[in-house]
């Protein structure tokens, strides 16, 4: 097969806002190859990760990604990792490049799946998927009692962990032991508590040291992103006095180096890979079985619609020791809407990996009509870019 199109749907909701929502716009790629598609989803701002596609060469090092995917010949895993390297090269000072390939790498991974009948992570290399326990992921209340009747609706739910992080977490000490006890109490004394600080600390270790009798005062299982996504020296330090609480990171990461550096300098206890953001299924894939190596426990980022999900959920379907996921809870009508599919926990309380070709998920082309952002890129008066069909 030969890749015929790429298409970029932008979408956003009516009014978007400064809270640490990712779900509040999406771009959505669709990949069609051989009389087939397949979708995928970046998880960035969609305008810059199109104009990576469309933007005039700069020069050989910095050429637009359609230059290294569109034509390309897709007739098994190895075409993507090809076609990868080649972009990897021939974009190397386009930092939005590896945004804009995430989605389009998450695309053909579908497509190769509906081509050959079989499940993404199958594709990958997993024999079989294990069902992973899913976190809900919500942000803290903007007082205690606001976070404590969240974890308390959370919990009456039926989930066994959760996941608190971004504002007003950081603002002062007192505050976020507040938030922390309040999140404890909701959950009960047998939940699985997960802290995110948003990187609000930057590399200041001693300010996230302060906030760590607090967190092993109430179990929590991990401090995710007290620095900045690159920090690793401060990571390492923080590892150093953390006790019986984990680091996690690795969302930030948008290279398997970076994730790797993170594990190997950074110390962390839980490496979170976002697969619309690092490049897509396959370096994801290689951070799970190099976080195996290093006894490190592979988690899945992901804040947006189900199609994001269940593609961040594919790098790790058949590593049982890899055994929780992020599960969004909180997300947008755009999000929500994005797909007819819906992975929801089971009986058990566990999250199944969708078993259909590629991954397993359906697009509601309503929503790409509904949600749609009206967007055009023109240089020297010529149109690059225009809202494909549905």
């Amino acid at each position: 097969m030969k890749i015929d199109s790429v298409d970029f749907f932008y979408l956003s909701m009516p009014i978007v806002t400064t809270a640490g929502d990712g779900s509040q716009d999406a771009l959505v790629v669709r990949v069609s190859a051989g009389g087939h598609a397949g979708w995928g989803e970046c998880e960035a701002a969609p305008l810059p990760s199109i104009a990576a596609f469309v933007c005039p060469m700069s020069h050989g090092a910095c050429r637009p990604v359609s230059a290294s995917v569109l034509g390309e010949k897709l007739d098994g895993p190895d075409d993507i990792k090809r076609m990868a390297a080649t972009l990897a090269f021939n974009s190397m000072d386009l930092l939005q490049a590896p945004h804009t390939w995430s989605g389009i790498e998450m695309a053909l991974w579908d497509l190769l799946g509906h081509v050959r009948g079989e499940p993404s992570w199958k594709l990958l290399g997993h024999a079989k998927a294990y069902p992973k326990t899913p976190y809900a992921s919500v942000l803290f209340g903007t007082t205690a009692q606001q976070t404590l009747e969240r974890a308390r609706d959370i919990r009456a739910k039926g989930f066994r962990a959760a996941k608190f992080g971004w504002a007003p977490y950081g603002d002062s000490l007192e505050g976020d032991i507040a938030q922390v006890a309040a999140a404890r109490e909701g959950l009960g004394a047998d939940g699985i508590l997960l802290i995110d600080a948003g990187q609000i600390f930057a590399d200041d270790v001693e300010a996230a040291s302060k906030r760590l009798a607090s967190l092993n005062a109430n179990k929590v299982t991990w401090l995710e992103e007290p620095f900045g996504g690159f920090s690793y020296e401060a990571y390492g330090k923080l590892a150093a006095r953390s006790g019986a609480v984990k680091l996690a990171g690795g969302e930030a990461a948008h290279n398997r180096y970076m994730a790797e550096h993170l594990i190997d300098y950074g110390h962390v206890g839980f490496i979170q890979i976002d697969c619309g953001r690092i490049g897509g299924l396959g370096p994801a894939k290689q951070v799970a079985d190099y976080a195996v190596k290093k006894g490190v426990t592979y988690v899945n980022h992901t804040f947006t619609s189900n199609l994001a999900l269940s593609a961040s959920l594919q790098p790790y379907a058949g590593m049982k020791d890899s055994w929780i996921c992020e599960y969004p809870t909180q997300l947008s009508s755009l999000a929500t809407e994005l797909t007819t599919t819906r992975i929801a926990p089971n009986a058990k309380g566990e999250i199944e990996i969708p078993d259909a070709p590629g991954l397993g998920v359906e697009i509601n082309a309503k929503t790409l009509k509904t949600y749609a952002v009206d967007v055009e890129i023109k240089v020297k008066g010529k149109t690059i870019f225009a809202p494909p069909m549905v």
